[in-house]
């Protein structure tokens, strides 16, 4: 069994390896990937024009417009008359925001009442406009420890407090973004190349018409299936071994955790995923169409994993249906070994829900295979 179960493994090797378009997506895409998602998919506003109605003239309405010029987040400022101004400005895009500071805003400083600047926000960036919120709030209460000034917004919030905060980022100090996007691209493009391996797998053996020769070969349904399984997980280590030596060298992401937990979560992780990808290749008739039955699992796997956006912004029924994705679970462990330097035993609690993916797919898969092999 063990020669049989060899063999076919070489020969799984030697057919991704030999295949021009096969060799092709396991080394320039992920590579080129991690280097793109890594420095465009940045949670970071920057670059941002603010519109300014400067109805004052005075001393501090000047003082608040250099505090905002002088940040980094803002790199114009764009005057404006009325606000028939600010609406097109906005409407076009042309700016995120508009402060407004009416005709007593200096004069309520200097007399020691408060005094107010209201800000309109572009709602069609909601994102964005939330974190420049942030900023002006900072910016405003740089200001208040001389003058007792609000930022109106909409809603209205609170009068900043007059005493300095401090505030510390735990697991990511300076909040960089590499230190968050990269480690979860280990997860979400090993999915992408491990399905994509997996799914053409049995679909390449149809179109080439090798399928029948496996059929009458004496390989049983569960050799050909492990050895199937064997080379993406070849493959799916691989990635995940060069993904972990770029980000700890080159985007110099701290690696706080256990190496041998990590494997341990990955290699669980690739075997869901693998069963994912003997189910759509079972599926396919041809290496087209796994290829488009991988996209449609990947797309939602990775909207529903908490890789972009919380998975507790999303409704409560959907939060329950992401216990699923196997992606969901490896995230947390992925994130928690580089970033907290999570124990064994939480890890193992996240690894569990993916051993019951990985044998419930595999099993569905043997099983599809064997009544497609009859």
């Amino acid at each position: 069994m063990w020669r049989r179960l060899f063999a076919l493994i070489i020969k799984e090797l030697l057919a991704i390896w030999r295949d021009p378009r096969s060799r092709f997506v396991l080394i320039a895409p992920p590579i080129a990937q991690l280097f793109l998602f890594s420095y465009a998919a940045t949670l970071e506003v920057t670059n941002v024009t603010i519109g300014v109605i400067d109805r004052d003239a005075g001393r501090w309405s000047a003082e608040f417009v250099q505090r905002v010029d002088g940040a980094s987040t803002f790199t114009a400022i764009r005057r404006l008359p009325d606000l028939d101004a600010a609406r097109r400005a906005i409407d076009n895009q042309d700016v995120l925001g508009v402060l407004h500071f009416d005709e007593t805003f200096s004069r309520d400083i200097n007399a020691g009442r408060p005094a107010q600047v209201q800000v309109l926000l572009d709602g069609r960036r909601s994102n964005a406009a939330q974190i420049v919120t942030g900023y002006l709030s900072e910016i405003t209460a740089g200001l208040t420890a001389t003058s007792p000034v609000t930022l109106e917004t909409e809603p209205p919030q609170a009068p900043a407090a007059a005493e300095p905060v401090v505030v510390r980022h735990w697991f990511n100090p300076n909040l960089k973004d590499f230190w968050f996007i990269v480690p979860g691209l280990l997860g979400t493009l090993t999915l992408l190349i491990v399905l994509v391996v997996t799914g053409q797998t049995v679909a390449r053996e149809r179109e080439l018409g090798t399928f029948d020769q496996i059929l009458v070969s004496p390989l049983r349904v569960h050799e050909i299936l492990l050895g199937k399984t064997v080379p993406a997980m070849i493959a799916g280590l691989a990635q995940a071994t060069a993904f972990i030596a770029f980000a700890v060298f080159f985007f110099e992401v701290p690696f706080r955790g256990s190496l041998a937990l990590l494997y341990l979560g990955t290699f669980i992780y690739l075997l869901a995923v693998i069963g994912v990808g003997l189910f759509i290749s079972s599926l396919s008739q041809t290496q087209q169409q796994a290829f488009l039955g991988a996209f449609l699992f990947a797309a939602p796997a990775i909207l529903l994993s908490g890789f972009a956006t919380p998975i507790e912004n999303m409704p409560e029924w959907l939060q329950h249906f992401t216990q699923i994705n196997p992606l969901r679970h490896f995230l947390v462990i992925v994130r928690g070994v580089f970033l907290k330097g999570m124990p064994a035993g939480d890890v193992l609690a996240n690894t569990v829900p993916l051993a019951l993916i990985a044998a419930f797919t595999l099993l569905i898969s043997g099983w599809l295979f064997r009544a497609r092999m009859e």
